[in-house]
Protein backbone atom coordinates (compact mmCIF):
# COMPACT_ATOMS: atom_id res chain seq x y z
CA UNK A 1 0.00 0.00 0.00
CA UNK A 2 1.33 3.76 -0.73
CA UNK A 3 1.62 5.50 1.64
CA UNK A 4 -0.78 8.83 1.90
CA UNK A 5 1.47 11.95 1.94
CA UNK A 6 0.07 15.37 3.48
CA UNK A 7 -0.99 17.57 0.52
CA UNK A 8 -0.72 21.51 1.07
CA UNK A 9 -3.81 22.50 2.78
CA UNK A 10 -4.75 20.02 4.00
CA UNK A 11 -4.37 17.90 7.36
CA UNK A 12 -2.33 14.45 7.38
CA UNK A 13 -3.72 11.71 7.81
CA UNK A 14 -4.99 10.21 11.28
CA UNK A 15 -3.14 5.97 12.28
CA UNK A 16 -3.91 4.66 15.27
CA UNK A 17 -0.34 2.13 15.94
CA UNK A 18 -1.26 -0.51 18.65
CA UNK A 19 1.99 -1.02 20.81
CA UNK A 20 2.70 -4.17 21.79
CA UNK A 21 5.57 -2.82 23.43
CA UNK A 22 8.50 0.16 23.64
CA UNK A 23 11.23 -2.41 20.95
CA UNK A 24 9.06 -3.66 18.63
CA UNK A 25 7.05 -0.41 18.17
CA UNK A 26 10.11 1.77 17.01
CA UNK A 27 10.33 0.93 13.57
CA UNK A 28 6.42 0.75 12.90
CA UNK A 29 6.23 4.36 14.27
CA UNK A 30 9.14 5.92 13.12
CA UNK A 31 7.98 4.72 9.25
CA UNK A 32 4.91 6.14 9.66
CA UNK A 33 5.91 9.46 11.31
CA UNK A 34 8.38 9.58 8.03
CA UNK A 35 5.36 9.68 5.80
CA UNK A 36 3.62 12.50 7.49
CA UNK A 37 0.86 10.45 9.13
CA UNK A 38 -0.47 11.81 12.24
CA UNK A 39 0.52 9.04 14.50
CA UNK A 40 -1.23 8.30 18.22
CA UNK A 41 0.17 5.00 19.93
CA UNK A 42 -2.54 2.67 21.26
CA UNK A 43 -1.08 0.61 24.15
CA UNK A 44 -3.87 -2.60 24.79
CA UNK A 45 -2.18 -5.77 25.44
CA UNK A 46 -4.74 -7.82 28.04
CA UNK A 47 -2.57 -10.82 27.22
CA UNK A 48 1.04 -9.74 29.17
CA UNK A 49 1.76 -11.45 32.54
CA UNK A 50 2.81 -11.00 35.64
CA UNK A 51 1.89 -7.61 36.89
CA UNK A 52 5.83 -6.05 37.54
CA UNK A 53 6.35 -7.28 33.64
CA UNK A 54 3.25 -5.09 32.47
CA UNK A 55 4.14 -2.10 34.36
CA UNK A 56 7.45 -2.88 32.23
CA UNK A 57 6.26 -2.65 29.42
CA UNK A 58 3.33 0.24 29.89
CA UNK A 59 6.67 2.48 31.02
CA UNK A 60 8.64 1.47 28.08
CA UNK A 61 6.03 2.55 25.63
CA UNK A 62 5.50 5.84 27.53
CA UNK A 63 9.42 6.36 27.66
CA UNK A 64 9.26 5.79 23.32
CA UNK A 65 6.32 8.33 22.81
CA UNK A 66 8.14 11.00 24.73
CA UNK A 67 11.29 10.22 22.40
CA UNK A 68 9.42 10.40 19.42
CA UNK A 69 7.46 13.40 20.72
CA UNK A 70 4.00 11.32 19.48
CA UNK A 71 0.70 11.18 22.21
CA UNK A 72 -0.31 7.60 23.33
CA UNK A 73 -3.18 6.01 24.19
CA UNK A 74 -3.16 3.79 27.13
CA UNK A 75 -5.13 0.90 28.96
CA UNK A 76 -3.60 0.55 31.80
CA UNK A 77 -5.83 -2.35 33.20
CA UNK A 78 -4.26 -5.73 33.94
CA UNK A 79 -6.75 -8.38 33.58
CA UNK A 80 -4.59 -11.48 32.42
CA UNK A 81 -7.18 -13.67 33.93
CA UNK A 82 -9.87 -12.81 31.53
CA UNK A 83 -7.45 -12.61 28.86
CA UNK A 84 -6.65 -16.35 29.41
CA UNK A 85 -10.52 -17.37 29.69
CA UNK A 86 -12.22 -16.08 26.64
CA UNK A 87 -8.34 -17.64 25.01
CA UNK A 88 -8.98 -21.40 26.30
CA UNK A 89 -12.95 -20.70 25.67
CA UNK A 90 -12.25 -19.95 21.73
CA UNK A 91 -10.51 -23.08 21.45
CA UNK A 92 -12.18 -26.25 21.05
CA UNK A 93 -12.17 -28.87 23.72
CA UNK A 94 -10.79 -25.90 25.84
CA UNK A 95 -6.94 -27.86 26.31
CA UNK A 96 -4.83 -26.85 29.57
CA UNK A 97 -1.76 -25.85 27.42
CA UNK A 98 -3.71 -24.18 24.35
CA UNK A 99 -1.21 -24.93 21.28
CA UNK A 100 0.32 -22.11 20.34
CA UNK A 101 -0.79 -21.06 16.76
CA UNK A 102 -4.55 -21.11 18.36
CA UNK A 103 -3.62 -18.91 21.12
CA UNK A 104 -1.64 -16.57 18.86
CA UNK A 105 -4.22 -15.98 17.13
CA UNK A 106 -6.37 -14.98 19.69
CA UNK A 107 -4.13 -13.00 20.99
CA UNK A 108 -3.66 -11.05 17.55
CA UNK A 109 -7.16 -10.67 17.19
CA UNK A 110 -8.35 -9.45 20.93
CA UNK A 111 -5.59 -7.02 20.03
CA UNK A 112 -6.17 -5.62 16.78
CA UNK A 113 -9.47 -5.59 16.94
CA UNK A 114 -9.71 -3.13 19.83
CA UNK A 115 -7.23 -1.21 18.09
CA UNK A 116 -9.54 -0.77 14.77
CA UNK A 117 -12.56 -0.09 17.17
CA UNK A 118 -10.58 2.80 18.88
CA UNK A 119 -9.73 3.68 15.87
CA UNK A 120 -12.37 3.96 13.94
CA UNK A 121 -14.81 5.65 17.18
CA UNK A 122 -12.22 8.46 17.21
CA UNK A 123 -12.00 9.34 13.55
CA UNK A 124 -9.00 7.93 12.78
CA UNK A 125 -8.15 7.13 9.12
CA UNK A 126 -6.13 3.74 9.23
CA UNK A 127 -4.62 1.45 11.79
CA UNK A 128 -1.95 -0.41 12.50
CA UNK A 129 0.47 -2.77 14.39
CA UNK A 130 3.85 -3.07 16.04
CA UNK A 131 3.58 -7.02 15.71
CA UNK A 132 4.20 -6.44 11.88
CA UNK A 133 8.32 -5.70 13.59
CA UNK A 134 8.61 -8.81 15.27
CA UNK A 135 10.51 -11.39 13.45
CA UNK A 136 8.89 -14.16 16.22
CA UNK A 137 5.02 -13.48 15.18
CA UNK A 138 2.42 -15.10 12.46
CA UNK A 139 3.37 -12.15 10.03
CA UNK A 140 0.97 -13.22 7.49
CA UNK A 141 -1.71 -14.01 10.40
CA UNK A 142 -1.58 -10.60 11.69
CA UNK A 143 -1.93 -9.17 8.14
CA UNK A 144 -4.99 -11.63 7.58
CA UNK A 145 -6.77 -10.91 10.95
CA UNK A 146 -5.60 -6.77 10.20
CA UNK A 147 -7.30 -6.46 6.83
CA UNK A 148 -10.33 -8.46 8.06
CA UNK A 149 -10.86 -6.21 11.21
CA UNK A 150 -10.48 -2.89 8.71
CA UNK A 151 -13.40 -4.18 6.33
CA UNK A 152 -15.70 -4.91 9.50
CA UNK A 153 -15.07 -1.84 11.60
CA UNK A 154 -14.80 0.67 8.21
CA UNK A 155 -11.56 1.39 8.34
CA UNK A 156 -8.14 1.33 6.70
CA UNK A 157 -5.64 -1.25 7.99
CA UNK A 158 -1.84 0.04 7.17
CA UNK A 159 0.04 -2.92 5.72
CA UNK A 160 3.85 -2.79 6.44
CA UNK A 161 6.55 -5.45 6.55
CA UNK A 162 8.38 -3.57 9.36
CA UNK A 163 10.39 -6.55 9.73
CA UNK A 164 13.05 -5.04 7.37
CA UNK A 165 14.23 -2.84 9.68
CA UNK A 166 15.02 -5.66 12.30
CA UNK A 167 18.42 -4.74 13.16
CA UNK A 168 17.52 -0.77 13.31
CA UNK A 169 15.02 -1.36 15.96
CA UNK A 170 17.12 -3.51 18.58
CA UNK A 171 20.04 -0.63 18.35
CA UNK A 172 17.95 2.02 18.67
CA UNK A 173 15.66 0.39 21.68
CA UNK A 174 19.09 -0.17 23.17
CA UNK A 175 20.59 3.78 22.66
CA UNK A 176 17.37 4.46 24.23
CA UNK A 177 17.45 2.14 27.44
CA UNK A 178 14.13 0.87 26.69
CA UNK A 179 13.14 -2.01 28.67
CA UNK A 180 13.66 -5.28 26.70
CA UNK A 181 11.37 -8.18 27.42
CA UNK A 182 12.81 -12.17 27.36
CA UNK A 183 9.31 -13.39 26.07
CA UNK A 184 6.35 -12.72 23.98
CA UNK A 185 3.43 -11.58 26.89
CA UNK A 186 1.34 -14.31 27.98
CA UNK A 187 1.71 -16.91 30.69
CA UNK A 188 2.26 -19.40 28.01
CA UNK A 189 4.77 -18.16 26.19
CA UNK A 190 6.87 -17.35 29.59
CA UNK A 191 6.64 -20.52 30.23
CA UNK A 192 8.14 -21.99 27.24
CA UNK A 193 10.86 -19.18 27.25
CA UNK A 194 12.00 -20.57 30.76
CA UNK A 195 11.54 -23.95 29.77
CA UNK A 196 14.47 -23.70 26.65
CA UNK A 197 12.20 -22.05 23.89
CA UNK A 198 14.14 -19.15 22.13
CA UNK A 199 12.77 -15.66 23.04
CA UNK A 200 9.95 -14.31 21.83
CA UNK A 201 9.98 -10.08 20.55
Amino acid sequence: MEPRVKTSGARSPRMLVHMCCGPCSIIPLKSALKDRYDIRGFFHNPNIHPYSEFQKRLSAVKTLAGYLSIEIICDEEYRPTAFVKGMKASIPGSPKFPPKDSRCSFCYSTRLEETARTASLNGFDSFSSSLLYSRYQDHEEVKRLGVDLGKKYGILFYYEDFREGWQDGIDASKEMGLYRQKYCGCAYSRIERYAGEPPQG
